[in-house]
């Protein structure tokens, strides 16, 4: 087998550009092609991983079926990909620090002092060409996250220089940047590209292509002096405007045949075989709806939205199957009260309650779920959510007053959630949750059965507290049924109510699993339950 070519996407001027989206609708392109293709991130902060982060600080915390915590970029490489990533596909400083420092003390330098180069960068190379070594894929893109010039940066561009030099023509950069535009004098500004190149060129980095963020059109003349002045040719200057869409991306950059100058420079084959037909099909379904319902997400980090990304794309994928246009309605549950209620909910035609942890907001997810329960709107609750659906049937159903998980009250005096046995007496934060992907066996005649159309799924998790088994007779002999077990530990997955039109809580994270080609027929359905939901209630 030819040697796995490497594809390495740096950002510049400023963050936020979108190197996930570039890397991943590159990715797309040489995948339609024909090309085994694979992404990995490289985050420069210095945790072991993202599980410990605030979502207002990172956003959401993507899972992967091995148990991987990882940055919220790999859920783009999975939606675009459609396939799995793993914990090989996102390196941290962390990470990196953590197992050389571990060799150190096993002994592995000893007599050597161990510096930033080469112990650190050869830690970083090892890593970057751990997935290029498994023979699985033919190329390898690289997304370093930050901007350069960021000192906490600075080992990956080393390792990356280094690279480029060890690796010859198997090997490019994309550089992203920005053209911004000034309103004031009707010009837009090339100086600060030039800038970001100069400052990868002072690190011993020439790009190969430069992709430009902008909002309007480059011209020949922007493009032949970006070339000039970036050493760079004027076919791979690339303009990347701002799309409607994420998932219009891929399209635009081949326009621009972003995947022809890349597989040119790495001497690659480009033949006339790129088959975007089902890519294109999903467009016109998202931007061509017959229908439209509007959804509530019931969260404590709505303010920031990146912090439900994976919930938020699966909807648009269920979207675009159903041909309906799904509006999220991002409602805080801080602000939730009973009295709120029907001003806050009503017309809504399905209600979702968004995982998370602790219990600021939580007494608003109760009130939201009683509400759906009692008003017959469709519901939809993942993780924490589930375990609220079960808290508020046991409260106001069953009578359990002040039923509770004990991760918000220890003390209740019916904790119908409860802390996993092998969870009891641990003190690391990191890592120590179920996480990955666990098998579920579902009981037929069930709404889950109808969703999944076989007797067992895997699906993804990241929890610690689970359905307390002591009291799953009463729900079933009051109307909630357990309809989803774990085989190996006895453990329910999903909780439904039967006298409800469409009343489901799940103990992992669907959202994590939804692709353009494969969207998680969970959303499918539910966005189905809300569209007859909103049908009814207008006819």
């Amino acid at each position: 087998m030819p040697s796995t070519k490497y594809i390495f996407v740096t950002g510049g001027v400023t963050s936020s550009l979108g190197k996930g989206i570039i890397s991943a609708s590159l990715a797309t392109l040489l995948q339609s092609r024909g090309y085994s293709v694979t992404i990995q991130k490289l985050d420069p902060y210095i945790n072991i991983d993202p599980g410990t982060l605030n979502p207002y600080e990172h956003g959401e915390c993507y899972v992967t079926n091995d148990g991987a915590e990882t940055d919220l970029d790999l859920g783009h490489y999975e939606r675009f990909l459609n396939r799995p990533t793993s914990q090989a596909n996102n390196v941290t400083t962390g990470r990196v620090y953590q197992t050389v420092i571990e060799k150190e003390r096993r002994g592995d330098y000893l007599g050597k002092t161990v510096q930033v180069i080469p112990h650190i960068t050869d830690e970083i190379k090892r890593r970057i060409q751990l997935l290029g070594n498994t023979g699985e894929f033919e190329i390898v893109i690289t997304e370093i996250g930050g901007t350069v010039g960021d000192i906490e940066a600075l080992p990956y561009i080393e390792a990356v220089r280094q690279l480029r030099w060890e690796l010859g023509d198997d090997s490019l950069v994309v550089h992203l940047t920005l053209v911004p535009y000034l309103a004031a004098t009707g010009e837009m500004k090339t100086k600060p590209t030039q800038h970001s190149v100069q400052k990868l060129q002072e690190s011993g980095i020439q790009p190969d292509v430069l992709v430009c963020r902008t909002e309007h059109d480059l011209g020949e003349d922007i493009r032949k002096k970006l070339a000039l002045f970036c050493n760079v040719k004027k076919e791979a200057v690339v303009q990347s405007i701002d799309a409607e869409t994420i998932y219009a991306v891929p399209i635009l950059m081949r326009n621009q045949h972003l995947d022809e100058v890349v597989l040119n420079r790495l001497n690659l084959p480009v033949e006339d075989n790129l088959d975007l037909v089902n890519w294109k099909d999903f467009l016109y379904k998202l931007r061509f709806p017959k229908n439209e319902v509007e959804i509530g997400l019931i969260g404590k980090y709505v303010e920031l939205k990146d912090s439900y990304k994976s919930i938020a794309e699966a909807f648009i994928h269920a979207g675009a199957t159903n041909e309906t246009k799904v509006k999220i309605r991002w409602i805080h549950s801080e602000n939730l009260s009973k009295d709120s209620m029907e001003k806050t909910l009503g017309g809504l035609d399905g209600i979702l309650v968004a995982p998370g942890f602790g219990e600021r907001g939580f007494e608003g997810k109760l009130d939201a779920i009683r509400y759906a329960r009692e008003s017959k709107v469709p519901f939809l609750g993942i993780c924490l959510g589930m375990q609220a659906a079960v808290i508020e049937f046991a409260r106001n159903v069953l009578g359990f007053e002040g039923a509770n998980s004990t991760e918000m009250d220890a003390d209740t005096a019916y904790p119908v959630i409860d802390l996993m046995e092998d969870q009891k007496g641990l003190t690391r934060k990191g890592g120590t949750m179920r996480l990955g992907a666990c098998d579920c066996a579902l009981k037929e005649d069930s709404i889950a059965y109808g969703v999944y159309r076989r007797p067992s799924i895997s699906e993804r998790h990241r929890h610690r507290y689970e359905f307390n088994n002591q009291y799953l007779a009463d729900f079933e002999k009051n109307g909630m049924i357990a309809t989803g077990k774990n085989p190996d530990m006895d453990l329910v997955e999903i909780v439904e109510i039967p006298d409800h039109p469409w009343f489901m809580g799940v103990q992992f994270h669907p959202e994590y699993k939804s692709t353009v080609s494969n969207p998680h027929p969970l959303f499918v359905k539910f966005v189905a339950a809300a569209l007859k939901y909103s049908e009814n209630e207008n006819a």
